[in-house]
Parts: structure tokens; sequence; C-alpha cells
């Protein structure tokens, strides 16, 4: 299988990078387009997801984009890697949970390559570091599956501002925290995008 790499230098618009994604989606389900692999950031945007609640949105003047991910309240900034995928299930096997298995090794692998341990939460979706009685997130997870064809993705913390999290619950979570590369004192992430795209591609090639 063939799966297209992109990668996006200057930030992108939230709807805009919306209307690609469920147009591949559409093009990878007729066998016109192959399956995708996108790297990018945006626009500090806040969304939220097909399981947000209102009580998460702690500031009410933040203007929340609704969409259609699993998920909670999240926000989406510079210095933060968001990865999207289109992944054709029909010919991968149709199993989501080995799919979202997959997806946290990705990250993992990622992580590892600056030699940080990481983890997911059977509990709390995502990649979480540090002691599990006081766990941090560095990668969110959010995936859609329409017709067998997964979307959507994870988005990595490289060295986003940390504060823009303040006027929501971060995926649901009021009892753990969010944390960054920067934050843990990994400096030299110029080349992660080359490290996500292999360790992607290792993965579902």
């Amino acid at each position: 299988m063939n799966i297209e790499v992109k990668i996006s230098v200057k930030p992108i618009d939230y709807i805009k990078s919306m209307l690609f994604l469920e147009q591949r989606v559409l093009d990878v389900s007729l066998g016109k387009k192959d399956e995708l692999l996108w790297i990018l950031e945006h626009n500090p945007v806040y969304t939220a997801g097909t399981s947000s609640r209102n009580i998460d949105l702690l500031d009410k003047n933040l203007k929340i984009i609704k969409t259609d991910r699993g998920g909670k309240h999240t926000y989406h900034g510079p210095g933060q890697k968001v990865v999207y995928f289109v992944l054709n299930l029909n010919k991968r096997g149709k199993d989501i949970r080995k799919l979202v298995s997959e997806i946290e090794n990705c990250i993992i692998d990622v992580l590892n390559e600056y030699k940080i341990k990481s983890y997911p939460d059977e509990k709390n979706i995502g990649i979480w570091v540090g002691a599990k009685n006081n766990s941090m997130k560095i990668a969110a997870m959010g995936i859609r599956v329409k017709k067998w064809i997964a979307y959507h993705g994870f988005a990595l913390n490289i060295c986003n501002d940390l504060s823009k999290y303040n006027g929501i619950v971060p995926c649901g979570i009021k009892d753990k925290g969010i944390t960054n590369l920067k934050k843990m004192g990994i400096t030299n992430y110029n080349n992660i995008e080359k490290i996500i795209i292999n360790k992607f591609l290792n993965i579902f090639l």
C-alpha cells in the first residue's frame, strides 16, 4: 500500500485542514487517492470532539470549533506538531483497537529517540510521561472512522505555549498536567518530522 507523505511548513487553518481530510477520506474510499500522512502546525485554535462537555470549557469567551473526531476539548497552535492520517482499514483489517495501539506505539517510538520514556493510559487516551501518580500528557489523540477509513490523528507537544490550556480542561482530565519536549529539557527537535515519518511508515507500510 502506498502512503502519501505531506509536510506543511506554514501554519494551516484548522477548518481548511478538515475539508482537505474529508475529501481525502472520500477519495481513499473510492480508490482514487493513496492513504495519507500529513504533518503540520495549526494557527491557534480550540476544538471540541464528539464526547466534549460544556463543563470542561473554563473560559466561556473562547471560540470553540466543533469537530467530528473522538475526544473532548483541546488546543492546537504553534510549537505543536499535528499528525493527520487517512488509513484504509478495509485493507488493513477492521480492528480499531489495534489501530489505536499502533498509533500509541508510533508516538512512543518517536519519544524514545529523545530518550523520553512514555506510555499510554488505559483510562485516559493519549501518551503520558512521568510517574503514574504525577503523569503529564505530551501527546493527544483523536480518531474517527467512516466506512472503515480511519482519519484525524495525534498532536505532539514540542515547544508550544502550555498556558493556552488554562481556559479548558484538556481532554476532560482535571487531575493531570500537560507538558512538551522543551519543558522536558529537549532543545534539538528540528528533525522531528523525519523521525515521525520514519516511525509511522515502519508501522504502517
